[in-house]
C-alpha cells in the first residue's frame, strides 16, 4: 500500500449531543434557557446584553445544550452583537460564538457560515486591526492592570475565525477574498507585549495557510518579515516557544513563496525551532512548575492574600461590583485551543500546557514534512549550498538535539555527521513513556490531570514521527544495522515492559506503525530482527482484538514481515505453522476486508519460498484452505466493496484477489514438483 499524503492529526468532527428526552411539544430546560437568553440579547441595556452573552457562552460549553440554541438561530442573534456599541458586549458575543464553533463540530461551523457569520466577523477583525494601536483601555482592572478591550476582542475573534476556517472551505474562501490576512498579520505585531494574542494568531495562520494556494501570493516580503521577527524573538518562556513553533509551521506551509536563495536557511531555521521545543524535558518541567505553584500558593497564604487565590475573572468582562454572572471555564473542547482558557492564577500550568502543545505541534509538522514530495533537483542544490546549513548542523549536533530531517532536506556532507546517531535524538526520547513522578503529580491534582492526555499525545506523535522518518530514510542515515536493532529493542520494551500488553488504541496504533516500518526496513536490508516469535505472536493476538482497523492491519503486516524472514532460516517450520494458522484465521474471520486482504498478503510473503515454508504449508493445509476460501473472498469484495471502501482500498483488494489466484497456482506447481 502506498503512503498517503493526506494531512494528519486534523480534528475529528464533533457531533453535538441531542437534547434530553421529552414529550413532543414540551419545552425542556435547555429550550427555556435558550429562549430567555436569546431574547435578552435585544435588550436596550448593554449590561443585560453582556450578561446574556456571558451566560450563553457558558452554556455552549455543554454539547447537549447546543442544539437548543442552534434551532433558535443563535448565530443570527449573536452575529450583529460583534459590532455592538459596547465593547464588553462585543467581547462576550465573540466568546460565545467561539465556544459554539469549538464545541459544535464541523456541522455547526457549516451552519454558522451559512448564517453569514463571516460578514460581521470580518468587519470586527478589520475594525479591531485599525484600532489596535489606539490603546483603548477600560477603567476596570484585570489582574491588576487596565484591560485592553481591543486586544481582548481581537483574541476572541481570531479564535472564532480559526475554528471556522479550519472546518469550512467557504470561510477560507472569504478569508482570502476579503483580505483578512493583512488584518491578522497586524495583530501579530503585538507579539512582544501580548503573547496570548500572538499565539491565537499563529494558530489561525497555520490553519489558513495549509493547502491554500490562493493565499500564497499575499505573503509578500513585508508579511514574511513579520513572521521572521517572531522566529527571532529571544524570549524563552514556554508560551514563546509555542509561538515560534506555530510560526515555523506557518512558514513551512508557505515555503513556495520563499526565494530559492533563502530556502535552505529557512528550512534550517524551522528545524532549529523544532529542536528547541523538543529538547525540553516535559516531565521535569511539570515537576519544577508544580513545585513553583505550591511555593507561590504557600507564600500567598502566609502573606494573608488568600483572596488572590480565588477564581479570577477569566475574561475580565465584568467589574467586581457588577453583581453579574461571569463565564466559568469548562472542560476544554479542542486540543490546541487551550492556553487562554486556563484560570489566570494558573500561570505555571499554562506554561506546561504551552510546552506540551509546542512539542505535539512540532512532531505533527515533522510528520507532514516527511510526507511531502521529494525535493526537486534545484531545491537539493540550493539546500546543499546554504552557508547556514553547516552552522546549524554543528550547533544541533553538539547540543545532542539532532537535525530532524537531515535525510530529506540537507546535503550528503551534513548527513554524514549523523551516521553514528540512531535517528534524531530528541524525537526518539519523546517516544518513551512519560515521567512517572510527573504523571503522579498530574493524577493527584485535578487542575493538572488533563496534562496526562497531552503527555500521551506527545509520545504517540513521536512514534508516528519515527515511523515517517523510517519510511523516507536509508539505513546509513539512521545509524546502520546496530542502531536499528537497538531501536527494535526500544520499541519492544515499550510494548512488553508491563505485565499486560497495552490497550490504549492511539498508542497501540502509533507503536505498531513504527514497529512495522522498522521491521520492513530491517528485512529489506537483511538485518537480523531481535523480537522473539513468542513476542510477535503475543503482540498480534492482542492487537487483532483492537477495535482500530489500523492496529489490526499493522500487527498482521508485522507478522508477515517477520514470518518471511523466518522462512529463510533453518528449523523454523513449527513457528511458521503458528504464523500461518494465525494469518489464515484472520483472513477468513476478519470483518474488515482491508485487514483480511492484509492477512492474505502476509501469507503470500511468509510462504513464498523456502523448504521450511513448504513443510509448514503442507502441515496446515494452506493450499486446500485457500482454494476453498478464494470464492468466498471474491464474493465479499463484490458484495461489501462498493460503498464501504475507498477507491484506493478497492484497488488494493483487487490486487490481493489477483495475487491470491497466482499464489494458489504457484502452490499447486510446488505439489507437482518431484521431491
Amino acid at each position: 500500500m502506498g503512503k498517503s499524503r493526506a494531512r494528519l492529526f486534523r480534528r475529528a468532527p464533533r457531533a453535538p449531543a441531542g437534547p434530553a428526552h421529552q414529550r413532543p411539544g414540551e419545552r425542556g430546560p435547555e429550550e427555556e434557557a435558550a429562549a430567555e437568553l436569546l431574547e435578552k440579547l435585544q435588550h436596550p441595556s448593554a449590561e443585560v446584553r453582556e450578561f446574556a452573552c456571558a451566560s450563553i457562552s457558558r452554556l455552549l460549553q455543554q454539547q447537549h445544550v447546543i442544539p437548543a440554541f442552534v434551532q433558535r438561530d443563535v448565530v443570527r442573534c449573536l452575529g450583529p452583537l460583534l459590532m455592538d456599541p459596547s465593547l464588553a458586549v462585543r467581547e462576550t458575543a465573540a466568546g460565545a460564538l467561539r465556544n459554539l464553533s469549538a464545541c459544535g463540530g464541523f456541522d455547526v461551523c457549516d451552519d454558522m457560515v451559512t448564517n453569514d457569520i463571516m460578514t460581521p466577523l470580518v468587519a470586527l477583525l478589520k475594525e479591531c486591526s485599525t484600532g489596535l494601536d489606539a490603546n483603548q483601555l477600560s477603567p476596570k482592572k484585570c489582574r491588576g492592570m487596565n484591560k485592553n478591550y481591543i486586544e481582548d476582542i481581537a483574541n476572541e475573534a481570531i479564535n472564532l475565525l480559526w475554528n471556522i476556517c479550519e472546518c469550512n472551505n467557504t470561510a477560507l474562501y472569504i478569508f482570502n477574498k476579503e483580505g483578512c490576512l493583512e488584518a491578522v498579520l497586524h495583530y501579530m505585531k503585538k507579539f512582544a507585549t501580548n503573547v496570548d494574542l500572538a499565539i491565537s494568531v499563529a494558530n489561525c495562520l497555520q490553519a489558513v495557510t495549509e493547502d491554500n494556494p490562493d493565499l500564497l501570493s499575499l505573503f509578500n516580503a513585508s508579511a514574511q518579515q513579520i513572521l521572521e521577527a517572531v522566529l527571532l524573538c529571544p524570549e524563552s518562556s514556554m508560551k514563546h516557544i509555542l509561538l515560534r513553533t506555530l510560526i515555523a509551521g506557518t512558514i513551512w506551509n508557505i515555503k513556495d513563496t520563499i526565494p530559492p536563495g533563502s530556502l535552505g536557511s529557512t528550512v534550517n531555521a524551522i528545524l532549529k525551532i523544532f529542536s528547541e521545543s523538543l529538547a525540553i524535558d516535559a516531565g521535569e518541567t511539570i515537576i519544577h512548575m508544580n513545585e513553583a505553584e505550591n511555593n507561590r500558593l504557600k507564600l500567598a497564604v502566609e502573606a494573608g492574600t488568600e483572596e488572590n487565590m480565588s477564581d479570577a475573572t477569566e475574561n475580565c468582562v465584568l467589574g467586581e461590583d457588577d453583581n453579574m454572572e461571569e463565564i466559568p471555564k469548562g472542560e476544554l473542547r479542542r486540543e490546541n485551543d487551550i492556553s487562554d482558557l486556563l484560570p489566570s492564577d494558573k500561570w505555571e500550568l499554562k506554561e506546561v500546557t504551552a510546552l506540551l502543545t509546542a512539542q505535539q505541534t512540532a512532531l505533527e509538522i515533522i510528520v507532514n514534512m516527511c510526507c511531502n514530495e521529494d525535493p526537486s533537483d534545484d531545491e537539493w542544490e540550493e539546500l546543499s549550498s546554504s552557508d547556514e546549513s553547516d552552522l546549524f548542523m554543528e550547533n544541533s549536533y553538539n547540543e545532542g538535539s539532532g537535525l530532524l530531517l537531515s535525510p530529506l532536506c540537507l546535503s550528503d556532507e551534513v548527513n554524514s555527521a549523523f551516521l553514528n546517531n540512531l535517528i534524531p535524538k530528541k524525537i526518539l526520547e519523546k517516544t518513551a513513556f512519560p515521567n512517572s513522578v510527573a504523571l503522579d503529580i498530574c493524577m493527584h491534582n485535578p487542575s493538572w490531570k488533563p496534562l496526562i492526555k497531552k503527555l500521551n499525545a506527545v509520545q504517540c506523535r513521536a512514534l508516528t514521527c519515527l515511523q515517517s522518518i523510517l519510511l523516507v530514510s536509508d539505513v546509513d542515515c539512521l545509524g546502520g544495522a546496530s542502531a536499528l536493532q537497538s531501536l527494535a529493542q526500544h520499541l519492544s520494551q515499550l510494548i512488553f515492559s508491563k505485565t499486560e500488553l497495552p490497550t490504549d488504541t492511539e498508542f497501540l496504533e502509533a507503536v505498531t506503525s513504527a514497529l512495522r516500518a522498522l521491521l520492513q526496513t530491517m528485512a529489506s536490508k537483511n538485518i537480523p530482527q531481535c523480537m522473539t516469535p513468542e513476542q510477535l505472536l503475543a503482540l498480534c493476538e492482542a492487537g487483532i482484538q483492537s477495535s482500530n482497523a489500523c492496529v489490526r492491519v499493522n500487527v498482521v503486516s508485522i507478522l508477515g514481515i517477520s514470518g518471511s524472514v523466518l522462512a529463510k532460516e533453518q528449523d523454523t517450520a513449527e513457528t511458521l505453522k503458528m504464523i500461518g494458522k494465525f494469518l489464515l484465521e484472520v483472513a477468513m474471520k476478519e470483518s474488515s476486508l482491508v485487514v483480511a486482504g492484509e492477512a492474505l498478503d502476509a501469507l503470500f510473503d511468509v510462504f513464498a519460498d523456502g523448504k521450511e515454508a513448504e513443510e509448514a504449508a503442507l502441515q496446515i493445509k494452506l493450499l486446500p484452505t485457500l482454494k476453498e476460501f478464494q470464492p468466498v473472498f471474491r464474493m465479499r469484495i463484490r458484495k461489501e466493496g462498493k460503498g464501504h471502501y475507498s477507491t484506493d482500498q478497492l484497488c488494493v483488494l483487487d490486487n490481493v484477489k489477483m495475487n491470491l489466484r497466482r499464489f494458489i497456482a504457484y502452490q499447486e506447481t510446488l505439489g507437482k514438483t518431484p521431491t
